[in-house]
Parts: structure tokens; C-alpha cells; sequence
């Protein structure tokens, strides 16, 4: 399943973007993150080198409905709050993608990492657009379960042929040795590399065509 890695820029209208802007310096780290009946519940640890005029301007967002200070230092502050404009979870929600977390914010600025079908992928830029909020599209990559690509034998085979040292350079471990360690002829052994060899070089050649568009 492809999995995308996004550089967002959110807009002043979500508080913690316009807070982060106020303060550039401090890093806000989003922990949890969950949708309430009408609103959305978080809980975010606040780094910075003054912590308490940050953690008091929170209040002062009509969008924030509550805001409890767990932990407070003077450089840093655990908080939870209840918002009425949960954007980003909406965003995602809204084609069936999961938010995943711990998220870091700074100066309004974040990288989203994301995994979902290239259909979803697809629909999330068009969703991002909507919501008005800006976005690069920094890596896709295909990830691939070795479980679905290789059967059983394969992957065994693969593994020991690593951990005795046939694909090392220069090599440790002759073709005549692992077929004697597996205990497999040596034609059999090579025919059964080559197979797992060609699966795992075309699952590694392979890219996904996917824009975010």
C-alpha cells in the first residue's frame, strides 16, 4: 500500500497554526488526537523557552472550547483541549484516512505521514485544496508485505542465504554450500533463488503512478 509523506502549511483559521505563528520558535507536538460529537480532543506538548504566555493565549481562540494543563515547566507544557475546528481530522476523515501520530507543528508548518490506497490518496489532495490548506508532496513510496510477496520457503531461503553470506562481497558462502545447508540440490537451490531474487528486484523497481491533485 503506498505510503506518502506530506509537508503541510495550515492556515491562521485552525488556532494551533495561528499560535505556532505567534511563536515560530516553539514546537507543538500533537499526541492524540480524536473527533468528539461536534467538535475534536487533543492533547499537545509545548516545547519552547518561555512556556507561559504560549499556554495563556490559548484561551483567548474562540474555536478552543476548553483547555486543561496537565503538566507545565517553564519550558514546556503538556495540554488538553477541545476544539471546534478539528481541521486536519476532518480533512482525513473525510476520505477515510487515520490520522497518524505524534505530528510536530512549527510556524505553522507540518509533515504528515500517511498510508491508504492511491484512490484515497488521490481524494486526500482534493480534500486538502478544499479545506484551503497548502501541501508539497514530499516522498510516496509502495510498501511491500514480504509475508504476501514470498512464500514461506522463499523467504527462508532468502534469510539464510543472507545470514550464512552468499550475498556478501565478496561472497562467504558458495552456491554448492547453501544448497548443503538447506538441504536442497544445487540446481533446485538456484532455481528457487532466482525466483525469490526476481520477486523482491521487481517489487523493489516497482513506483505507483500517484499525484495528489
Amino acid at each position: 500500500m503506498p505510503r506518502a509523506t506530506l509537508s503541510l502549511s495550515l492556515p491562521d483559521v485552525v488556532w494551533v497554526s495561528d499560535l505556532s505563528s505567534r511563536y515560530p520558535d516553539a514546537e507543538f507536538t500533537v499526541l492524540a488526537a480524536m473527533p468528539a460529537e461536534e467538535t475534536g480532543v487533543g492533547l499537545v506538548e509545548i516545547h519552547a523557552d518561555d512556556i507561559e504566555p504560549i499556554v495563556t493565549t490559548i484561551d483567548e481562540y474562540d474555536s478552543v472550547v476548553s483547555v486543561t494543563i496537565l503538566e507545565a515547566q517553564p519550558d514546556q507544557a503538556l495540554v488538553q483541549f477541545e476544539t471546534t475546528e478539528p481541521l486536519l481530522i476532518l480533512t482525513l476523515s473525510e476520505v477515510g484516512i487515520p490520522l497518524e501520530l505524534p505530528i510536530t507543528i512549527v510556524d505553522s508548518e507540518v509533515i504528515v505521514e500517511v498510508t491508504a490506497p492511491r484512490e484515497s490518496l488521490s481524494e486526500l489532495g482534493k480534500q486538502l485544496t478544499q479545506f484551503g490548506i497548502p501541501f508539497d508532496l514530499v516522498s510516496i513510496h509502495q510498501s511491500v508485505s514480504t509475508e504476501s510477496l514470498l512464500t514461506d520457503d522463499q523467504y527462508d531461503l532468502l534469510e539464510t542465504a543472507v545470514s550464512e553470506g552468499y550475498y556478501d562481497t565478496p561472497r562467504t558462502c558458495t552456491l554448492t554450500a547453501l544448497a548443503d545447508t538447506v538441504g536442497l540440490a544445487k540446481s533446485t537451490t538456484s532455481e528457487k533463488l532466482h525466483r525469490a531474487e526476481g520477486k523482491v528486484m521487481k517489487a523493489f523497481l516497482t513506483r505507483d503512478d500517484i499525484t495528489l491533485d
